[in-house]
C-alpha cells in the first residue's frame, strides 16, 4: 500500500475492508484524482471532513481538516459516460491513519498515511467468530420493521459475518458521528456492538426525532 495517496474527502461516508462504495465522479479535481489513480496504484483515500456540519458534501479547496482515521480503497470499476462523468466502485482495502498533506500542486488532497494501526484490515474474515450474529440478525429485523423498510433476507442470511458488519455500517442512515464512530472501532465485534446500540437508540427515539444517538 502506497503511504503517499489522493484523499476524496466526503462527509457522511466511510470504507472498510472488503466493502463497495460506488461514486458517480463529475467534478474536475476528481476526475483528475481518477485519471491519476488509474494511472498508478489505483488506490484512492476516503476520509470525512473533521467539521461534522455545513452543507457541502466534499468540502471546496484544502482548508477544512480532515479526519485522523480513513479507509483506502483500490478502485475496482471504472465507466466513463458520454457527458463526461465518470462511475467509480471503491473496494475498501484497509483504514488508515492521516498523517499529514502533501504534493499541493495537485487539485486535489494527497496525504501521507500509515496503515500500522490496522494490520487485521488485510486478512479477511479476521475477528468474524467473536460477532454476535443473532443478536445482530435479530435487532436488524426489528430496525427494518419500525422503519417499514424490506430487505433481501435470503442474502443476509447467506452473508459472512464481515460483510455484513461493514455493508451495514457503511449504508446505515445515520451522521457523521455516528459513521466515524463504526469507522474507528477497534475490531468487528465492537463495530457490530455499535451497529446494534445505534439501532436501539433510534428505535427508542421519540418519533419527532429529537435528540442524537451520539453526543
Amino acid at each position: 500500500m502506497p503511504a503517499l495517496i489522493p484523499v476524496f474527502p466526503l462527509r457522511g461516508a466511510v470504507l472498510l475492508p472488503r466493502g463497495h462504495m460506488p461514486l458517480n465522479i463529475f467534478e474536475p479535481r476528481y476526475l483528475a484524482m481518477i485519471d491519476d489513480a488509474l494511472a498508478g496504484s489505483r488506490i484512492i483515500g476516503i476520509s470525512q471532513p473533521k467539521l461534522a456540519d455545513g452543507r457541502d458534501e466534499s468540502p471546496d479547496g484544502k482548508a477544512v481538516p480532515l479526519r485522523e482515521i480513513g479507509g483506502a480503497g483500490r478502485i475496482t470499476a471504472f465507466q466513463e459516460t458520454d457527458d463526461g462523468r465518470y462511475l467509480i466502485t471503491l473496494t475498501g482495502v484497509t483504514r488508515f491513519k492521516f498523517e499529514r498533506e502533501d504534493d499541493q500542486s495537485k487539485p486535489y488532497r494527497v496525504c501521507n498515511v500509515s496503515y500500522d494501526s490496522f494490520a487485521a484490515d488485510f486478512a479477511q474474515g479476521f475477528g468474524e467468530e467473536t460477532v454476535d450474529r443473532e443478536h445482530l440478525l435479530e435487532v436488524l429485523r426489528a430496525y427494518l420493521e419500525a422503519q417499514d423498510m424490506k430487505a433481501d433476507w435470503s442474502s443476509i442470511m447467506r452473508s459472512s459475518n464481515e460483510f455484513l458488519v461493514n455493508a451495514l455500517s457503511m449504508l446505515s442512515p445515520y451522521g457523521p458521528e455516528e459513521k466515524q464512530a463504526l469507522l474507528e472501532a477497534p475490531d468487528l465485534k465492537a463495530r457490530s456492538e455499535i451497529l446494534v446500540a445505534l439501532a436501539e437508540m433510534q428505535m427508542a427515539t421519540p418519533e419527532d426525532g429529537s435528540g442524537s444517538a451520539l453526543q
